[in-house]
């Protein structure tokens, strides 16, 4: 089991099996908040669902094909950062993220993406991360700007949601840029 500090209230750890009630909750309450931007929630209506995502993540750590962690506050469970797509010859992969409505804005993604990609690069030896969005997810664009990603260009109509295709905003940061922002 995996776990990361990133303050003396916030850690993200690996979700243990015991997390998926907890987890599946969270989805609920945040359904309508998330539908816009996350494909997957329309087809997780129940605590199962949740168990046998976690047991996904599971094997998806254990095959080093992906690594997802639970946003816990105060210990309990308000979010999740992931990276995906883990490409072991390139060095690369994606990084997402989500959070509940009640703790948007409050810098928290941040924090906790700042200590993810921090371990990513330093621990997993990764060159580039990228962080896709559609255009108007306009928050997530803010994020990945401020964690220090740089727009790489737009995959057109490369994402299915809600019925319709949309665009993607591909942004990317390089291990040598971070060591560099990280150093000023």
């Amino acid at each position: 089991m995996l776990s990361l500090t990133v303050t003396d209230t916030l850690m993200l750890r690996t979700y243990l099996e015991d997390d998926a009630a907890e987890h599946f909750q969270l989805v609920q309450e945040n359904r309508k908040h998330l539908r816009p931007w996350l494909r997957w929630i329309d087809g997780h209506t129940k605590e199962t669902h949740s168990l046998d995502y976690i047991r996904y993540t599971h094997h998806q750590q254990d095959v080093q094909q992906a690594l997802i962690l639970g946003v816990f506050d105060e210990g309990k469970l308000i979010g999740e950062v992931g990276m995906h797509f883990w490409e072991h010859d390139l060095k690369k992969a994606q990084i997402g993220y989500w959070i509940a409505a009640s703790h948007q804005g409050k810098g928290i993604v941040y924090q906790c993406l700042l200590r993810f990609i921090r371990h990513i690069f330093e621990t997993l030896s990764m060159n580039k991360l990228e962080i896709r969005f559609v255009p108007a997810n306009k928050r997530s664009g803010e994020l990945a700007e401020r964690v220090g990603c740089k727009i790489e260009g737009i995959l057109r109509e490369s994402y299915f949601i809600n019925g319709r295709f949309e665009d993607l905003v591909v942004t990317g940061i390089l291990y040598k840029d971070w060591k560099q922002r990280s150093s000023e």
